[in-house]
């Protein structure tokens, strides 16, 4: 399994690096208060990975704690009963 997360991982960087060599053009990203320049490559990228983190946040909040906080409560009222019955 290790193999093959390093093999994903490669791959993306991969295609991270060719992205980026095939965009070199300027880009202005104007923030309101600054103006970053980079190429446009590494904006896209940097874009992308934004994108991915803030989607991975939002599943996170949205599924993963309401899960965990269900599972911790069962686990207490599981506690209970089996101190109650035993």
């Amino acid at each position: 399994m290790r193999v093959i997360r390093l093999l994903i991982a490669l791959l993306c960087l991969a295609v991270g690096i060719v992205v980026g060599a095939l965009n070199p053009q300027a880009a202005h990203i104007d923030f309101g208060f600054r103006v970053v320049t980079t190429t446009l490559g590494v904006g896209l990228l940097v874009t992308l990975l934004l994108g991915a983190l803030l989607g991975g946040l939002a599943v996170t909040a949205g599924v993963v704690l309401p899960l965990r906080q269900r599972l911790r409560t069962s686990r207490k009222s599981g506690a209970t009963h089996n101190a109650d019955g035993a």
